[in-house]
C-alpha cells in the first residue's frame, strides 16, 4: 500500500448540551477529520484533540501542523505501508500522541477495507456489544445532576460516572449513590486534587464506587500509589497512561487497579491494544474512554472496547448523545444499555456526504506528501 492524497477537513458540529472543558462550556465541536487515498482504497482517520490545551498540551490546530507538515511526508515515504509500519516511522517524532494515531486509524481504515477485514476482527475482538456508561459533567446543583442522572438510567445505561471537583464530590456522589444504591457507579476527578485531599476523598469509600479515575495529575504516578494505599475505592488512571510501559510502571508501583485507554492519548489503536494486552498480563481490567467522537471514532472506540480484557463499560454513548444529526448514519444504543460492534469492513461505516458537508468549515488536501 502507498499514500497517495490526504484531504484534511475541518467541521463544526453543534453538540446537543454543552461540554464543560477546563476552558469552559463548549456548545460546538471543532473536529478535524482526516481521508487518506491509498493505492488499495481510502479510509478515515478523527482527531480527538481539543480546540485548546486543556486535557492533555496537544490541540487541534496544532495537530493539523504537524500532521500535515511532518506526520504525513514520513508516512508517504513508507515503501509497503501497513498500520504498524506508519506507526512506526512517525514514532521518529517525540509527542503528538493524538495527531499519530488520527492518520494511523486512516490508515488503518484503508488497509483493512482493501482486506475486507473489520477493526473488530483486526483488534481481536471477542463481543459483538459493548456495554456503555455515560459521563455526567458538573451540574448547576444535586437537584438538576439527579434529574440528568435518572435519565440516563430510565435509558438503560449500564454505569454513572459523575465529574467531580473540589467542592463538588461528597455530596453529590452520595445523592446519586442514596438514589440508585445498585447502579455501577464511579467518580472522574479530571486531575483536580492533590495528595494533600486524602482524607477528604477516602469519604467516597462509602458510596462502593467502581472507581476513583484521575484524582491526582498525571505525573504524580508515586503520589497515586501513595494514595492507592489510603483508599478501599479502587484508583483508575486516565491522563497518566500514555504508552504500555507507563502501563507497566503505574502497576507495578501500585499506583492503579483500573486503567482508561484511550487510543488517541496514547497514539493509536495499536498501543492501544498493547496497553490492554500488558494490563490483561497483569490482571488488571481496562475501559474504554471517549473523547466526544463522531460515529466515526466512536466505530473504532467500539472494536477496541470488544477485546477480552475491557470488563467494564465504557464511555461511548449513542449519537444521540452528542449530537443532533451525527456525520455517520447514527450509532444506536439498545434497551439493555449495549451498543453493536460495526462488523463490515476498516470501521464498518462512512460519512454522510450532504451531512459532513453542512458541517465542513474548511479543506486542505494534499497530493504532493514529498515537502
Amino acid at each position: 500500500m502507498k499514500l497517495e492524497r490526504v484531504e484534511l477537513r475541518r467541521i463544526d458540529i453543534p453538540l446537543r448540551t454543552p461540554f464543560r472543558t477546563s476552558m469552559g462550556l463548549e456548545l460546538r465541536r471543532d473536529i478535524l477529520l482526516l481521508r487518506a487515498e491509498t493505492t488499495e482504497g481510502h479510509g478515515w482517520g478523527e482527531c480527538v484533540a481539543m480546540p485548546e490545551p486543556g486535557y492533555s498540551e496537544e490541540y487541534l490546530d496544532g495537530a493539523a501542523e504537524i500532521i500535515s507538515r511532518f506526520l504525513l511526508p514520513m508516512v508517504a515515504a513508507v515503501e509497503g505501508l501497513t498500520p504498524a509500519r506508519a506507526a512506526q516511522a512517525m514514532a521518529a517524532i517525540p509527542g503528538h500522541p493524538m495527531a499519530k494515531a488520527t492518520v494511523e486509524m486512516a490508515l488503518t481504515d484503508a488497509w483493512l477495507r482493501a482486506r475486507g477485514t473489520s477493526y473488530a476482527d483486526h483488534l481481536g475482538a471477542v463481543r459483538s456489544e459493548v456495554d456503555c456508561g455515560v459521563s455526567v459533567g458538573i451540574a448547576d446543583s444535586i437537584d438538576r445532576l439527579l434529574a440528568e442522572v435518572t435519565g440516563y438510567v430510565e435509558q438503560g445505561y449500564r454505569r454513572i460516572k459523575l465529574k467531580i471537583e473540589p467542592g463538588w464530590d461528597v455530596e453529590p456522589v452520595r445523592a446519586v449513590r442514596e438514589a440508585f444504591p445498585d447502579i455501577a457507579l464511579q467518580a472522574d476527578a479530571n486531575a483536580a486534587y492533590t495528595l494533600s485531599d486524602a482524607r477528604h476523598l477516602a469519604e467516597l469509600d462509602a458510596f462502593d464506587l467502581t472507581m476513583l479515575e484521575q484524582p491526582l495529575s498525571a505525573a504524580d504516578v508515586r503520589d497515586h500509589a501513595t494514595l492507592a494505599r489510603m483508599l478501599r475505592t479502587p484508583i483508575c488512571l486516565d491522563e497518566s497512561i500514555i504508552s504500555a510501559r507507563s502501563a507497566v510502571d503505574a502497576i507495578t508501583l501500585g499506583a492503579c487497579a483500573i486503567v482508561n485507554i484511550k487510543a488517541g492519548r496514547v497514539g493509536g489503536y495499536l498501543e492501544a491494544r498493547r496497553i490492554h494486552d500488558v494490563c490483561a498480563a497483569h490482571s488488571v481490567p481496562v475501559w474504554c474512554g471517549g473523547m466526544l467522537e463522531t460515529g466515526l471514532g466512536q466505530a473504532a472506540n467500539l472494536a477496541l472496547a470488544a477485546l477480552p480484557g475491557f470488563t467494564l463499560p465504557a464511555d461511548i454513548a449513542p449519537s444521540e448523545r452528542y449530537f443532533a444529526t451525527d456525520v455517520t448514519p447514527a450509532i444506536t444504543m439498545n434497551a439493555e444499555g449495549r451498543i453493536a460492534v460495526p462488523t463490515g469492513a476498516g470501521l464498518g461505516l462512512e460519512p454522510v456526504d450532504e451531512v459532513l458537508e453542512r458541517y465542513t468549515t474548511a479543506v486542505a488536501t494534499l497530493s504532493d506528501l514529498s515537502f
